[in-house]
């Protein structure tokens, strides 16, 4: 049992469970983020679709719920666990690729401190598992290299069909997997043995058969989820989110300080020494092409830079060998201090360890609104069950509450059954679909609504109460929902209403 500890694999399983415990540990201090709570609304009417998401990041969240109760540490359980694995798999990469025990553990660390791993620890959301199919999509292509055995087209094929289960930007990677195998088979007869290879076809054939499920729900919902997607993705272009992508991928996808690790890589697959190798550098180069010509968000091809941290850090550990004495120890003390530095900015700037309104709070607020958006959902609850409570008796069973985003409805259903609150009235993404209640109340609690929907819908609407946290933390709730109101009698029966609270969020 100890010589298996000590062993490489066993160093690299001790890495990710102290990253485990790290981030257990530290997970869950705030509150529920918004689109936590979106999942989780969504995990309480399980289907084989969502509007905003393939049906596996839900299921997780139903799971969860099922085993640890309404708790952020159990709900952020299988995420931190899905990166750890990552982690693991990343070290394992750099061994397939000819890495020593250093560069294995360099790769493992490299991938623990990068900030959308760290990010992701904190947040239940489909990024934590998608990032663990990618690094396992390209941990299997590489053990398909190094083995020549087709029959890891099969499982390959199982990680593709659950990414598209769970993200459907795994359709880029593939895409990428597609082009880079045509550009290699144009070079390398072995790629042109794999494309004739039965096995291939096969891991095709499990893909589909494990995406079908989904692909049934978006032929019965007419492709919703593409129309989802247009809509966003015109709102992220709009308001500038994607303008960042090509500077972020050093400090989102990679830790600033160990990009150069990144741009070792090409040395790797581009050399004569890493031929084998090269579909994955052709893969990684032809699936950020097309997330450039996507306007993506910068963290989308997060999944594909552990393969190229473990390509650098194989190519760095070889530089090292071939230096003097002295001069292997200046490199890996520099290294090791970039390491550890990075471990400690990524953990003080990403993980939920800050005092609220503090200095650091304060500086993890300007780099991302996460946490910002953790804070004040037990305090709108219990604002509006104390409107609630202030209807009168005999009104208040034909009252309803109706709301604006996913976040306000799923904090009133998740946190809501504790003051006895009927379910919220939602139109946006899959909550739309499950319709308005069988009672179609004419008194409702309205949050997050504009005036002119207001006015247009509703015979009169008085305001009650106002959405803010105990702790002054200005975010889109305090700042762009502050007023609660009270609305009397629809000016539409609720079935004529319903089509136009339809949205997209």
């Amino acid at each position: 049992m100890l010589a298996k500890l000590r062993s490489d694999t066993g160093i690299l399983i001790l890495l990710a469970t102290v990253f485990v415990v790290l981030h257990v540990a530290t997970s869950g201090p705030y509150g529920f983020h918004r689109d936590e709570l979106a999942t989780l609304d969504d995990a309480r009417h399980l289907e084989w679709g969502f509007v905003a998401y393939p049906p596996l990041t839900p299921a997780a969240g139903r799971l969860e719920l099922s085993l640890f109760g309404i708790s952020t540490l159990g709900v952020r359980f299988l995420p931190i666990l899905a990166l750890a694995i990552a982690l693991v798999l990343s070290g394992l990469m750099a061994r397939e690729l000819g890495g020593s025990r250093r560069s294995q553990v360099l790769t493992a660390l490299a991938v623990a401190v990068v900030p959308i791993v760290t990010i992701q620890t904190s947040v239940l959301q489909y990024v934590s598992f998608d990032y663990l199919w990618g690094v396992l999509l390209t941990y299997l292509l590489l053990r398909l290299l190094n083995t020549d055995n087709p029959r890891w087209w099969v499982a390959i094929g199982a990680v593709i069909g659950l990414g598209m289960m769970t993200k459907y930007t795994m359709a880029f990677f593939v895409t990428g997997l597609v082009a880079g195998l045509l550009v290699s088979g144009l070079f390398e007869e072995t790629i042109r043995r794999y494309l004739r290879s039965p096995w291939l076809w096969a891991g095709v054939a499990v893909s589909l058969l494990i995406f079908l499920p989904n692909l049934i729900w978006q032929i019965q919902h007419n492709f919703i989820s593409l129309d989802f997607l247009r809509h966003i993705h015109t709102r992220d272009v709009g308001q500038g989110r994607t303008r960042g992508f090509l500077p972020e991928q050093l400090y989102v996808c990679v830790s600033a300080g160990l990009a150069p690790l990144v741009f070792m890589a090409p040395w790797f697959y581009f050399s004569e020494r890493g031929r084998k190798y090269r579909l994955l550098g052709w893969m990684f180069v032809l699936t950020f092409v097309l997330f450039v010509v996507a306007q993506a968000r910068s963290y989308y091809p997060g999944p594909l830079y552990p393969v190229l941290l473990a390509a650098g850090s194989v190519v760095w550990e070889r530089w090292v060998t071939a230096r003097t004495r002295g001069w292997a120890l200046t490199i890996q003390g520099v290294t090791w201090f970039l390491v550890a530095s990075s471990a400690i900015l990524s953990f003080a700037l990403f993980t939920p360890i800050a005092p609220i309104n503090s200095t650091l709070w304060n500086a993890t607020a300007k780099l991302q609104e996460n946490f910002k958006e953790e804070i004040g959902w037990t305090d709108l609850v219990a604002t509006v069950a104390h409107v609630y409570d202030s209807v009168p008796a005999k009104e208040r069973a034909a009252t309803g509450i109706i709301v604006g985003n996913y976040g306000e409805a799923g904090a009133i259903n998740l946190l809501g059954p504790h003051y006895n609150l009927p379910p919220a009235i939602s139109g946006t993404n899959s909550a739309w679909y499950r319709s308005f209640p069988e009672n179609q109340p004419q008194t409702l609690i309205a949050i997050g609504l504009d005036d002119d929907f207001m006015k247009e819908h509703f015979e009169r609407c008085e305001l009650v109460a106002h959405n803010t946290n105990s702790y002054g933390v200005i975010n889109e709730e305090s700042r762009d929902h502050p007023d609660i109101y009270l609305c009397h009698h629809l000016l539409q029966p609720w079935p004529e209403f319903w089509p136009h609270f339809h949205r997209f969020g």
